[in-house]
């Protein structure tokens, strides 16, 4: 009977303590949704979510901006000065249903660029952890993460990560490959850590 007893009492604690692990531990729901031109800003999107998982999204435009790179940089000059906000091909479904998003795009014009803010202007991300990541042609970040800050000011916004990608100007695109990539990981990895998205 004392044998039954206890295990009785070993079985109750181990369960009442899996389920409580199970509560703490449950995941977050995770989206990446990330703007990207020549790939660079996509490489970090997939180096996020390799480590923390969730959904990779990449923001298309109903109308996609022209190749030559000095026509594109013309237009949005022309759409950051009328405040324009580009129509977006893509649709998320249920965005109520994430806890987390990552917000990635390239510094344009020392910018946000405008399909991103159309994406933050469209979708209610209110009460929800929102992330931003860049990267640029070595110039920094500009005003896009204040932008994001601004168009969340409703959303826990954590501390960003930006870091140097191609210069398109100049003909370099594609950069986050081999040893680039490497420390981009690295980077990005400790910036993780220090959010508190990973161990």
């Amino acid at each position: 009977m004392k044998n039954a007893i206890l295990l009785y009492i070993i079985v109750g604690l181990s369960v009442s303590s899996s389920c409580s692990s199970a509560q703490s531990m449950s995941p977050k729901k995770i989206l990446i949704v990330y703007l990207s031109r020549t790939n660079n800003t996509k490489a970090i999107a997939e180096i996020i979510q390799k480590n923390v998982g969730g959904n990779l999204v990449a923001l298309e435009l109903d109308k996609p901006y022209p190749e030559n790179y000095q026509q594109t940089v013309q237009q949005v000059v022309k759409e950051n000065e009328t405040g324009y906000l580009p129509p977006l091909k893509t649709k998320i479904d249920s965005i109520e249903n994430y806890d987390v998003i990552f917000i990635g795009f390239p510094t344009w014009d020392m910018q946000m660029p405008p399909p991103m803010k159309s994406f933050l202007h469209q979708y209610n991300l209110s009460g929800k952890t929102v992330i931003p990541f860049n990267t640029n042609a070595g110039y920094g970040v500009g005003s896009g993460f204040k932008t994001v800050k601004e168009l969340c000011s409703h959303s826990n916004v954590l501390e960003g990560f930006s870091i140097k990608g191609g210069i398109e100007r100049d003909g370099v695109l594609f950069v986050m490959k081999d040893e680039k990539l490497k420390e981009a990981e690295t980077e990005a990895k400790e910036w993780l850590r220090k959010i508190k998205m990973i161990k």
